[in-house]
């Protein structure tokens, strides 16, 4: 609100300043200092009057706005003392009208739903909203939901890391779902294994007991690679897919995607040797080197082979097509 006292002081203090050495007529320090000191006082009252009728949008922080209002009629006699009142004439009354909107709207593309990416799923930054109790349940919950249309290897760890979580509701859910991925796959296991006793009592060493035990080791190697079991059932399901796998391995020895896998059965129990043999063997029979060379230098890294893991990894950085080691591939090849 305008201070109408506030704003004649200052004009009285402006006229008084020039009135004064015109009274005195003297070049003289005391006539100077005596304008210096009344024109001060009336550029920092002219400023104090019109500071609170500026809009705030225009004057933030507002001791800088009133900084600058001193400063300009202080150091332009006559012409900035004028100036100040006719620039908060100009800023009130022809800018007045002039509204910014705080959003603005725009026209959206049109959607084609060609562009759609059927069967995919971004995950990223799913696992700590799920974690996040001030969320609300129902979007958690949903959610969770979604997870059931994406890979087992993604959507375990996140389901597992649920079961901790303070709400019975996500809890039971979780687990629901973990139990459900998990009775999929045994229910796979007990119609293989089946199968696998109907064929043996055939021919035990026919192409469908063959089959079927292939087939067994990798429905046991997807409850170890999804993370659906723990503690002595993972071993067990080690076990078991190291057994068929090595069923197969007896008549088809040349079948590098089984070894590999051999490979990293064995290096899960801990036998390192006959694992990095597996290893060597696979990249022996054509298998690509990308596809061997991480699980190499992981033996390497927890054998305390330093050196060779910076060999692998170094052999590894010339594939470009490996994004998601390429930190691990970058940390390895600093110098």
């Amino acid at each position: 609100m305008l201070n109408l006292k506030l704003g004649l002081s200052a004009l009285g203090l402006e006229l008084s300043a020039w009135s004064t050495l015109i009274l005195l007529q003297e070049r003289s320090d005391g006539a100077l200092l005596s304008y210096l000191l009344l024109h001060a006082a009336a550029s920092v009252a002219l400023s104090l009057t019109l500071l609170p009728l500026l809009p705030k949008r225009l004057a933030s922080p507002r001791w800088a706005a009133l900084l600058l209002m001193v400063a300009c009629s202080y150091a332009v006699p006559v012409a900035g003392f004028l100036g100040v009142v006719a620039a908060f004439v100009v800023l009130r009354l022809y800018r007045q009208g002039q509204t910014q909107q705080d959003f603005e709207s725009l026209q959206m593309p049109e959607f084609d739903q060609h562009q759609r990416r059927q069967g995919s799923f971004r995950h990223v930054g799913l696992r700590s909203f799920l974690g996040n109790t001030q969320a609300p349940l129902q979007a958690r919950m949903r959610a969770m939901a979604a997870l059931q249309y994406v890979s087992g290897r993604t959507a375990s760890p996140l389901l597992r890391s649920v079961l901790s979580d303070p709400s019975e509701d996500l809890r039971l859910l979780a687990y629901g779902m973990l139990d459900n991925l998990e009775k999929r796959i045994n229910r796979a296991i007990d119609s293989e294994l089946d199968a696998l006793s109907a064929a043996q009592a055939e021919d035990a060493t026919g192409a469908r007991a063959l089959e079927s035990a292939r087939r067994l080791s990798d429905l046991y190697w997807e409850l170890i690679y999804q993370e659906l079991v723990q503690g002595d059932l993972r071993e067990h399901a080690i076990k078991e897919s190291l057994r068929y796998c090595e069923q197969v391995l007896q008549t088809q020895g040349d079948n590098a995607p089984l070894i590999l896998r051999k490979g990293r059965l064995l290096h899960a129990q801990g036998h390192a040797d006959a694992a990095q043999a597996a290893y060597a063997q696979a990249r022996a029979l054509g298998l690509p080197a990308t596809r061997v060379l991480p699980y190499q230098a992981e033996l390497c890294f927890e054998r305390g082979d330093f050196a060779q893991t910076r060999a692998l990894m170094q052999e590894l950085g010339q594939w470009g097509a490996l994004p998601r080691l390429r930190p691990v591939i970058d940390y390895w090849n600093q110098p």
